[in-house]
């Protein structure tokens, strides 16, 4: 039954927020390692982002399909299948000993991937307009706790087993059965038989992304999506691999920044987000979100070229041969440029951090926003296909991000990637001022 009060039922979603939590939990522990692990399998900044790639591009051409499916079937089969495949991925990557396995893992993950979205759907059916950017807002809180615990388990995880990215992954594949396990006894379904299968049509319909791009009252909104997710995307996949080349920061340094974004994600998400769209609307959320996202990656971008005190390239170049010595051989396999052991200090930690604040409130507030918006501008028997078609754009962003971003970087410089969607940022902006504006009510109107 859907909800129709104002005030949201936390005790209807809490099992939704904990699942999502939980399955989070495999996805941040990978995200500070993932570009240093397959760094030491030998790749390069571009075949590290074909790598990032591999998954969204899978997700892209799997996310509305599954949505559908779970529009005519109901949501809780087809949040397990997807965590299914997220499970077989990871244990495939924990078991792996070479960078095809990467790739291989990644496909899997990617092909099932519909946990956010299929999870947005269930929060849509138990929330009403008023109260559900609040509710979808938690699935950001949800991301940012994730981002927080994640990286904390990866640092001790990497502690314990001596910096062994195997045992990482594996960490990672122990809290995806988890979430399964959460699924199957705990999430009751929240789409009834009598509103499942109201929808016809294919199920695997790449039309109906370009049909829903021409509709007036979402197109702007879908395309909004995409472009946010290629900026802030770059950074969440690009970070590890730039702050290893400029700041000399190890996996667990990494893991550090990491747990700081989610710290200020969870600030935001989980209370600043409900107060501020109650207080200003949708509308000024989404140019607050866009301005922040900006300045966050100019100044990534402009961070000094300084690793911190006690810096070594020996000792990290030990860390990225999985603590074997370090050879000749194994140097030239290493393509990605370490900084010397000269010019420590701290300017460059402390740039990185302060950038990272309103790179956050920007990736924190837009993707619940304007999710929330386009969930207001669908029938209720649209949502879970829209917002698959919603979740692919953020895919289809995801893919191209790490690829065209890992290209820059290794052919324009590590600086290029971070400028350049700093700049582009800047001219979504300007797109989406006069495009969103605010109605009578604090839902924003698309023109």
């Amino acid at each position: 039954m859907t909800e129709t009060t104002d005030k949201l039922d936390f005790k209807r979603i809490l099992p939704v927020f904990v699942i999502v939590l939980v399955d989070l939990l495999g996805l941040t522990i990978i995200i500070p390692l993932m570009p240093l692990y397959a760094a030491s399998y030998g790749a390069d900044a571009l075949m590290i982002g074909l790598l990032s790639g591999a998954y969204p591009v899978m997700q892209f051409v799997a996310a509305p399909v599954l949505g559908r499916l779970s529009d005519r079937f109901g949501r809780k089969p087809i949040l397990l299948v997807s965590q299914l495949g997220t499970f077989a991925g990871f244990l495939l990557m924990g078991l792996a000993n070479a960078l095809p396995m990467l790739f291989i893992a990644r496909i899997i993950d990617g092909i099932s991937g519909a946990n956010i979205s299929t999870a947005q759907a269930v929060l849509t059916d138990n929330t009403s307009e008023k109260n559900r950017t609040q509710a979808l807002g938690l699935i950001g809180a949800a991301f940012g706790l994730g981002f927080t615990i994640g990286p904390v388990l990866a640092y001790i995880s990497l502690a314990l087993s001596r910096n062994n990215y195997h045992v990482t992954a594996l960490v990672a594949a122990g809290c995806s059965l988890i979430s399964i396990l959460l699924t199957t006894f705990w999430l009751k379904e929240s789409l009834p038989p009598a509103r499942r299968g109201t929808q016809h049509g294919p199920v695997l319909d790449f039309g109906a992304t370009i049909r829903a791009i021409k509709r007036p009252e979402i197109g702007f909104l879908l395309v909004l999506i995409f472009a946010q997710q290629f900026v802030f995307g770059g950074l969440e996949y690009l970070l590890p691999l730039f702050t290893l080349s400029r700041l000399g920061m190890s996996a667990g340094s990494n893991a550090i920044l990491f747990i700081f974004i989610g710290v200020l994600t969870v600030i935001i998400l989980g209370g600043l987000i409900r107060r501020w769209s109650a207080q200003h609307g949708d509308r000024w959320l989404i140019m607050l979100g866009l301005g922040a996202l900006a300045v966050g990656m100019i100044l990534t971008a402009t961070t000094p070229r300084q690793p911190a005190p006690g810096y070594s390239q020996d000792a990290l170049r030990l860390e990225l041969n999985n603590g074997n010595a370090v050879t000749a051989l194994d140097q030239q396999k290493l393509k990605i440029e370490l900084p010397a052991d000269n010019n420590n200090g701290w300017l460059g930690w402390g740039w990185i951090f302060v950038a990272m604040v309103p790179v956050a409130i920007g990736g924190s507030v837009l993707s619940p926003t304007i999710n929330s918006v386009i969930t207001k501008r669908v029938p209720v028997a649209e949502t879970g296909a829209i917002l698959g078609i919603a979740a692919s754009m953020s895919s289809l962003a995801n893919a191209v991000t790490p690829i065209v971003g890992g290209a820059m970087f290794q052919f324009l410089g590590t600086t290029m990637p971070f400028l350049a969607t700093g700049l582009f940022t800047i001219l979504l902006l300007a797109l989406a001022m006069p495009r969103i504006r605010n109605s009578a009510s604090p839902t924003a109107a698309v023109t």
